[in-house]
């Protein structure tokens, strides 16, 4: 695809100095650090910044195959006949009445995974540097500081983090912090389309370094105590057994904070410091500078000493200020946007707390759900600073609310963040989906349907006789645990419109049957790549990339990419063969729950996997991208996918009467609903992502550091349009609003365009079409132009047929 070298910033020059000498008998007292006054190298030359754009699109770690298999699609016959002996089945549907609290706090297991599932202690990416036992959290923010050569950054938002490893301007050993406005992106490739098909941030930026005298090459990078929300990242000098500096890590925090143990302090700069100036002191034992560097931003720094001693920084060239002296206590740096005084009171409260790790706690009750992160905190006990997403302020409380600052800093793909001054913030979801069930959801009228027309009911028992009478084992026989499990899916949920929608209940248990006897290979884990826990970061992975050694297969499975993806579909299946056959869950349970704790395990203390694998409960979305190294951080692009994951989970709690999973889900559904809105599906008017890119409607990938409007696969906009709306299920219409969903279609597929489209795309549209014009959707599915090429490997006419006329089509 695109590849363009591109460097930034200031213009890159060499710059020489002498180093001076100092003494180490004394560290000066707080107060003595204004006798210094504003420091200003004599020397005009200032030294530059390269930062780099990631134009070409990564895809070591990803197939270009299509998300499904076009090629097992059974010709529909038009010679069936209905049965004589047609009995219509009792249909249950959601009571709207889950409560349940402390959600995450009330374990799925303690056991083993499925006793079915092997174990093996290895895996192909090693554990660099990760000083913790047990599981392993594979899809975090974090996930740089252990994969490849430990270079690349990491997104707390609204900073970024990079161990420098001698590169840059400063050429430093320490861990460089970064924040990126808007006027500093890259759009293209033509930057004045609107819309622009990519934006992208640079990366390499070394605006503030955190060092010592005593990093050099010999530098090793640990981190320790990682967790869903936060980790600790630690340098150590070289000889040494101990941290020498310990960076903690949280998502969202005000202050990038760096806790030194007895180095000597440099704290540098790639870009280069044009004033550095020392303030009076915010707190007891608290020393204050203000650093302006040569591309205008201005920081803040607050020192904070274990024997309340104050830290004395000299300016000895344009890119390192140095300490007098061994170091023992709390560095802390910040960007205070625009240099106003008000905001910098608010940093200067803050100063020398910081948070260490985030807690979630939740409950839902009836259809209002709310979560609430906690952090523990350490320092001085000032009160704790933390940014927020946009996604977090429109759900806060009132209390929380009223603790929202002025101070915004962007972020690199999700808006400007807002500081907010407290300890917890409290997020209220008032609409959960608990309405929501097996049926076709109706948005305006909130509520499902069981109540089809005769017609409907006919034409879906004809188009169900022809789906049901498929090989559903043959089509489930995949070397791919994601297209097996949309064959089941697929399979699972005609089957379900047949018996609670069409009343046909002697075809929906012949179907049914043979749905069953299809899981069943993978419940015996006899599929042809086998399932296997390694205990190497703490998982359920194929052995396809162990037997083959191609990282991408089913992909990139065995390498913890996608696997809410993948996962969905053998949970929404198990929930639907649960709620037709309940005497079949008695023995599958532990293995769809060892699945669903693969992913979405909802406690700290489960000893085989990490909390929440796949979900991000900060950034209200899951990242797809497992142990793969990448410039550009993680990614997600099939938003629908997630939610598919969310509702899985929701229908299985609610099949196998787990109050607590089934309001996980709908609180999850509830989450990407509004993060999804304020992210991945841009209606006019969105504020978070560039004006000039909303025109795309989706944002295709999402990295942390980029969004590029594009598949792996492919660039066709059905391709991109498309992988946001499979599988359409009965909570599409809860998480694609129809505002966004008229607008995307009179965008790109309005007056005819959509019959433009090839293969199994083309149904997809207009199943997508039902959410906002069911008759429309109804007529082509049940019309001449419609042909089985359009449906998709995992798709069915009788569930397209359900959904269009249980929303009013047919």
């Amino acid at each position: 695809m695109r590849s363009i070298p591109l460097l930034i910033g200031l213009q890159a020059l060499s710059f020489a100095y002498a180093t001076p000498a100092f003494s180490n008998d004394q560290v000066p007292l707080v107060n003595d650090v204004l006798g210094k006054g504003t420091q200003v190298l004599a020397s005009t030359t200032v030294a530059g910044t390269t930062a780099v754009v990631q134009i070409t699109l990564e895809t070591a770690c990803e197939t270009s195959i299509l998300p499904f298999s076009t090629s097992i699609i059974s010709p529909i016959s038009s010679t069936l006949s209905l049965s004589a002996n047609e009995s219509i089945a009792p249909v249950t549907t959601p009571t709207n009445s889950t409560t349940a609290s402390d959600i995450f706090n009330i374990p799925i297991s303690t056991g083993a995974p499925a006793s079915v599932i092997g174990s093996r202690p290895d895996h192909p990416v090693s554990r660099l540097g990760i000083t913790k036992n047990g599981p392993i959290e594979t899809n975090k923010f974090y996930a740089s500081f252990f994969l490849g050569n430990q270079t690349n950054s990491v997104w707390t938002h609204p900073y970024s983090i990079q161990w420098s490893k001698g590169g840059g301007n400063a050429k430093s050993w320490g861990l460089s912090v970064a924040h990126i406005d808007t006027d500093q992106r890259v759009y293209g490739p033509n930057s004045s389309a609107n819309p622009v098909e990519y934006y992208i941030n640079p990366i390499g930026v070394q605006s503030v370094i955190f060092s010592a005298a005593e990093l050099d090459s010999t530098t090793v990078m640990t981190t320790d105590t990682l967790t869903a929300f936060s980790t600790n990242v630690n340098l150590i000098p070289s000889g040494g057994s101990s941290p020498g500096i310990t960076f903690p890590l949280v998502q969202g925090m005000g202050f990038v904070t760096a806790m030194y143990n007895g180095l000597t302090p440099f704290i540098e700069s790639g870009i280069s410091f044009q004033t550095i100036t020392p303030l009076a002191s915010p707190g007891y034992g608290i020393s204050k500078y203000k650093l302006l560097l040569a591309d205008g931003k201005t920081w803040l720094l607050y020192a904070t000493a274990t024997n309340v001693t104050g830290l004395s920084l000299t300016m000895v060239s344009n890119t390192q200020l140095r300490a007098p002296g061994p170091f023992w206590g709390t560095i802390q740096i910040s960007k205070n946007p625009g240099d106003v005084a008000s905001q910098e009171k608010d940093y200067d409260t803050c100063a020398g707390a910081y948070p260490t790790s985030t807690s979630i706690s939740a409950s839902v009750d009836g259809a209002s759900g709310t979560y609430t992160f906690t952090w523990q905190e350490a320092g001085n006990g000032a009160p704790l600073m933390l940014f927020a997403l946009p996604h977090h302020i429109l759900s806060f409380d009132t209390i929380t609310t009223g603790k929202i600052t002025t101070i915004q800093l962007q972020t690199t793909t999700k808006g400007a963040a807002t500081a907010v001054i407290a300890d917890s913030w409290t997020m209220i979801e008032p609409d959960l989906p608990t309405g929501i069930g097996f049926a076709p959801w109706n948005a305006t009228t909130n509520s499902s349907t069981t109540a089809l027309s005769a017609n409907a009911i006919s034409l879906l028992n004809a188009a169900g006789a022809s789906d049901l009478s498929q090989d559903m084992s043959a089509q489930s026989n995949q070397n791919s645990m994601y297209y097996s499990g949309k064959a089941l899916s697929k399979f699972a949920s005609a089957i379900c419109a047949v018996h609670d929608l069409a009343h046909n209940v002697s075809r929906a248990e012949a179907g049914l049957a043979q749905l069953e006897q299809a899981y069943e290979r993978f419940a015996n884990n006899t599929q042809q790549y086998p399932l296997v826990y390694e205990s190497a970061w703490g998982g359920i992975v194929s052995t396809a990339s162990y037997i083959t050694a191609d990282s991408g297969d089913d992909f990139g499975n065995t390498y913890y990419n996608d696997h809410h993806f993948h996962w969905s579909y053998f949970i929404h299946t198990a929930a639907i063969i649960g709620h037709l056959d309940p005497t079949w869950l008695l023995s599958h349970k532990d293995w769809v729950n060892t699945l669903v704790r693969d992913a979405a395990t909802p406690t700290t203390t489960d000893a085989y996997f990490p909390f929440s694998r796949s979900f991000d409960w900060y950034h209200g979305h899951s990242w797809a991208k497992g142990l793969f190294n990448s410039p550009d951080g993680k990614d997600q692009e099939s938003t629908s996918e997630d939610t598919n994951f969310a509702y899985a989970l929701k229908m299985w709690g609610s099949v196998t009467g787990d109050a607590a999973m089934e309001a996980r889900g709908d609180l999850m559904l509830a989450v990407l609903r509004r993060s999804l809105g304020c992210y991945f599906l841009l209606e006019d008017g969105n504020a978070n992502q560039p004006a000039q890119f909303v025109g795309n409607r989706v944002t295709g990938i999402l990295f942390e550091n980029k969004v590029d409007h594009t598949t792996y696969f492919g660039t066709n906009i059905e391709f991109i349009q498309g992988i946001y709306m499979l599988p359409i299920l009965p909570h599409s219409a809860y998480t694609r609003t129809a505002p966004f969903v008229t607008q995307e279609w009179n965008t790109y597929f309005s007056d005819g365009r959509v019959d433009t489209v090839a293969g199994g795309w083309r149904g997809i549209l207009y199943s997508n079409l039902a959410l906002i014009d069911p008759v429309a959707a109804w007529e082509w599915l049940t019309g001449p132009e419609f042909a089985p090429e359009f449906l998709d490997g995992g798709a069915s006419l009788t569930w397209y047929l359900a959904l269009a006329a249980g929303l009013g089509g047919g």
